[in-house]
């Protein structure tokens, strides 16, 4: 049976830690002792240290350094797998400590976490991947090998750029719903709504590159149909913003910047 360890088991690692209990040998580390069905609680790192992957789940790069340090001083050799995430600078710097690395961040929250639904984005050797892989796939249920060490942190940090620029717009957006004197809750019933239907952001993301489209390419008329649509109500919110004096700074650099962005 594959050993695990975990390390730390907050909001989103012990869902996580808990989706390994029953298939693995599990040992759990947090510096608040906390108890886990399935798994045994430990004392410190050096006592998760010697299984087969050790899997780490805390709040920074500090506590993350800090981690593998006590892994390094262990003499063990486990596949360190980091979930949290970190600069890009911090894999590589961990690997150059003579451990063997895998970055994982993860998406999908503590929902995600709880039942398994979590999208792991990994960066590493393919035969670290392969010793790890059961247990991330016992936690996800998109597992994506994003290539060589760091690319998996890279990968997550383009995710949560889309993730936190969009909370912004919406931010915009409800100032506007606001000023026109609309029920804010019902316009996120909307947006929730219609994302799980045309997948949101992401809808659009079906290309290799991003460069310049040629015009006999597929994507074209579909791009230009959505640069068509999107400057026409971009252009309406706009103006609807200008008459209600709400300022909508995301909106005019999405209407300037949408065609050269589709790469059209």
């Amino acid at each position: 049976m594959t050993r695990i360890g975990f390390v730390g088991l907050g909001t989103i690692g012990r869902p996580m830690a808990a989706r390994l209990a029953v298939p693995f040998d599990l040992r759990v580390h947090d510096v608040v002792p906390v108890e886990l069905d399935g798994a045994v609680t430990v004392d410190s790192v050096a006592d998760v240290a010697d299984a087969d992957v050790l899997c780490v789940m805390v709040r920074d790069d500090d506590q993350v350094r800090s981690v593998a340090a006590e892994v390094r001083a262990s003499g063990h050799a486990p596949v360190l797998v980091v979930h949290s995430t970190v600069s890009p600078e911090t894999p590589a710097a961990l690997a150059d400590l003579g451990l063997r690395v895998l970055d994982a961040p993860v998406s999908g929250g503590p929902m995600g976490a709880a039942d398994g639904s979590l999208a792991i984005m990994v960066g590493g050797d393919e035969a670290d991947v392969a010793v790890a892989r059961p247990a991330l796939e016992a936690m996800g249920s998109l597992v994506v090998h994003a290539g060589p060490l760091g690319a998996g942190t890279r990968m997550k940090l383009a995710r949560n750029l889309i993730h936190f620029v969009a909370f912004t717009a919406v931010t915009e957006a409800q100032r506007l719903a606001e000023a026109s004197g609309l029920d804010l809750r019902a316009l996120g019933e909307v947006v929730r709504h219609t994302d799980a239907i045309t997948g949101g952001p992401g809808a659009i993301m079906h290309r290799a590159t991003t460069a310049a489209l040629d015009p006999d390419d597929f994507w074209w008329g579909v791009f230009d149909h959505v640069r068509a649509l999107g400057e026409k109500d971009l252009s309406f919110a706009i103006e609807l913003a200008a008459t209600l004096d709400v300022d909508v700074p995301l909106a005019e650099l999405s209407r300037a910047d949408l065609a050269k962005g589709l790469g059209l």
